[in-house]
């Protein structure tokens, strides 16, 4: 059936957080490692720990590099845009210095970790990769279908931001930060993780961002920094600014969200199966934690047995200027796309126009694309968007045997707990061409054997 996973980015999101988290609420170690031995990539090592953070005990997911492979775009001393070039020394010396203090405390704290060491083969150090290079290791990994196209669709959420920033195409955009060894052992890490999780369905209500500047390899920038913003944009991702001096969203961490979010909107009454805490590798005001809780929908005091409840989303628009072939078509590719359900109504509109009003029913994360397809296909210059409450009934399909062949069923049971059975209308015709039957003989036939 699949988990529900919810992130609690209050204090933003990153790779290395997203994957601790994610081990924190029970993958397995070995399995995580045998992954990502198995990636055609150099210069790692794989460091899994536990650590205090704000008093927490909380899991610390740390890719150390090799010297050829080391980027440093995103270390500490380069937030806020303060570092020059005649500081360089000063700011390797406090680097230093803080990070013999964390390595201290987190001996004090019993630090245990594994290893996991894959040989230097000699790259230079400013080698870019481009996006079909990394879509080719995430290919040859030892890794599930399901994990790769995960892993996949972060990376092209990454490109197209990428490319958006430089004005460029997505293929010909050859990474920086996002392109590191780092980032291609997060983002393929997650996708493991999400995939031994079974996780199906991802909330993320907000995500909570810095403000003031980074130096990067570009120079320096606003936070959050252009990659970050064109995700926020395009993929519509829920954004509260802080007040807290940094960046607290990477380009890596936002693409997860925008890759992996199915809704923003949490159930009225849910419970809490397991928690997960990932810790963050910067220091600010407010803690770098990313907290990740398995939950379970609880049905509310007006639901009985037998029902459930979740949110839909229903789009409509007025056309009277479009043909009846054109709305034919329409409804087809909106069915396709993903919608749950597209019909037509006869209206009068102003002037006593005859109309139609296209009425789209559809789950949040289908939003963006259906609507695009109704803005593309049609003549409207408005959709119209309501989020509704429902009611459904717990159903299932099973196959029922009749004397002309198997048939589809949906069986639905009541809150008394009677059933319900409906046939599935494509089976029901595939069965009466197969016998050369009439279709309404086929649903008689069905009726007498329930």
């Amino acid at each position: 059936m699949g988990q529900t996973l919810y992130l609690e980015c209050n204090s933003g999101i990153s790779g290395d957080m997203a994957v601790a988290a994610l081990l924190d609420l029970g993958v397995n170690h070995e399995v995580l490692m045998k992954a990502l031995k198995s990636l055609p990539v150099q210069g790692f090592e794989i460091e899994i720990s536990r650590v205090k953070k704000a008093g927490l005990d909380v899991c610390d997911f740390n890719v150390k590099l090799d010297e050829i492979h080391e980027n440093h775009d995103h270390d500490m001393e380069y937030l806020h845009g303060h570092t020059h070039h005649h500081e360089d020394h000063h700011h390797e010396e406090h680097h230093h210095e803080e990070h013999q203090h964390e390595e201290a405390h987190q001996h004090e704290a019993e630090h245990h970790h594994e290893e996991v060491h894959q040989h230097e083969a000699g790259h230079h150090h400013h080698e870019h990769r481009g996006l079909s290079e990394v879509f080719e290791i995430i290919e040859k990994a030892g890794i599930s279908d399901r994990a790769k196209a995960t892993a996949t669709h972060i990376f092209q959420v990454l490109a197209e931001a990428e490319a958006k920033a430089h004005g460029i195409p997505s293929g010909q955009v050859h990474f920086h930060e996002v392109g590191a060894v780092d980032s291609i052992v997060d983002i393929v890490a997650v996708a493991v993780c999400l995939d031994e999780l079974d996780i199906t369905e991802v909330i993320v209500p907000c995500v909570c961002e810095g403000r003031g500047t980074v130096r990067c390899q570009h120079g320096i920038l606003p936070i959050p920094v252009p990659a970050v913003v064109n995700i926020m944009e395009k993929y519509k991702l829920p954004v509260r600014m802080t007040e807290i001096e940094g960046e607290l969203v990477t380009p890596t961490g936002a693409a997860i969200v925008a890759a992996i979010q199915t809704s923003s909107v949490l159930p009225k009454q849910f419970t809490v199966r397991k928690i997960g805490v990932g810790a963050g590798k910067r220091n600010y005001e407010r803690p770098s934690l990313l907290r990740a809780m398995l939950i379970e929908s609880e049905k509310t005091e007006k639901s009985y047995t037998g029902e459930e409840s979740d949110i839909i989303y229903k789009l409509e628009t007025n056309i009277d200027d479009c043909s009846g072939e054109l709305l034919g078509y329409v409804m087809d590719k909106l069915m396709n796309a993903g919608a749950r359900d597209v019909h037509y109504i006869p209206v009068f509109m102003k002037k006593n126009r005859p109309a139609y009003e296209l009425v789209v029913i559809c789950d949040e994360n289908k939003i963006e694309e259906l609507e695009q397809i109704i803005f593309q296909e049609t003549t409207t210059i408005g959709i119209r968007r309501i989020a509704m409450e429902r009611t459904i009934l717990k159903r299932e399909t099973i196959s029922v045997k009749l004397a002309f062949g198997e048939l589809d069923v949906k069986k639905c049971t009541m809150p008394d707990g009677q059933t319900k059975y409906y046939p599935e209308y494509e089976s029901a015709v595939r069965l009466a061409k197969q016998s050369g039957r009439p279709l309404g003989q086929i649903l008689d036939e069905l009726k007498r054997s329930i």
